[in-house]
Formats: structure tokens, C-alpha cells, sequence
């Protein structure tokens, strides 16, 4: 079973987009332990790390997307949400989630979201 996200869409640049991401059968003990991240993978190239959030909700960033993404989490309703502002073409890709609590063997994707940026 997948990670249900949602929010992906055609924005122009400059125009801001908030993802989503749930498990609905996540416990919450494994939820609160789990990492998060939020990847892309734009057509031709490589999947890519953009923002992650560790179990003591450290965040770090790529450097393209530093200042403009943020990564954050609602534990009463186990989601996990990329906001994104400033928004570019560059940013054009699928978005996948990934949440990752292996003490628990918990390792689960999101089927991807697509997000296009047109200039």
C-alpha cells in the first residue's frame, strides 16, 4: 500500500503549490518516529532529495529549493505537507513522499504527483 498524495497541478511561475501526503493506517507511534521527505524526478534526470525532516524535526533542504520550500507535519492527522513558493520551471517534476521508520520496518512512497511550472 501507497502513501496517498495529492496537490500536484499546473501553477505559472512565481505562483505557490502545497503538497500533501497521509498514511491512513499509520499508527501514530510510527508516524512521530518516522522520517519524512519529499523527493522529484523531472523528466531525463535522476530522482532527487528536496526536503527532508528527521524524527526530531530537523529539516534540511536542497540548495535549489532553499528559502522557497518548506517541509512541515501535522501529527494529529499524520500528514506531511511540502509548501512551495517562488515557484519556477525548473521545479517542473513529480513529486514523490516517502516516509521511513525502520525500527518498525516502515518504508512507504507515495505513487508521485505531478507538478508542472509554466513560464
Amino acid at each position: 500500500v501507497q502513501l496517498q498524495a495529492s496537490g500536484g497541478g499546473l501553477v505559472q511561475a512565481g505562483g505557490s503549490r502545497r503538497l500533501s501526503c497521509a498514511d491512513s493506517r499509520i499508527i501514530t507511534s510510527v508516524f512521530n518516529s518516522a522520517s519524512k521527505a519529499w523527493y522529484r524526478q523531472a523528466s531525463g534526470k535522476s530522482r532527487e532529495l528536496v526536503a527532508e525532516m528527521t524524527t526530531d524535526g530537523s529539516t534540511n533542504y536542497a540548495d535549489s529549493v532553499k528559502g522557497r520550500f518548506t517541509i512541515s507535519r501535522d501529527n494529529a492527522r499524520k500528514r506531511v505537507y511540502l509548501q512551495m513558493t517562488s515557484l519556477k520551471p525548473e521545479d517542473t517534476a513529480v513529486y514523490y513522499c516517502n516516509l521511513a521508520a525502520p525500527q518498525y520496518r516502515y518504508d512507504k512512497w507515495g505513487q508521485g504527483t505531478l507538478v508542472t511550472v509554466s513560464s
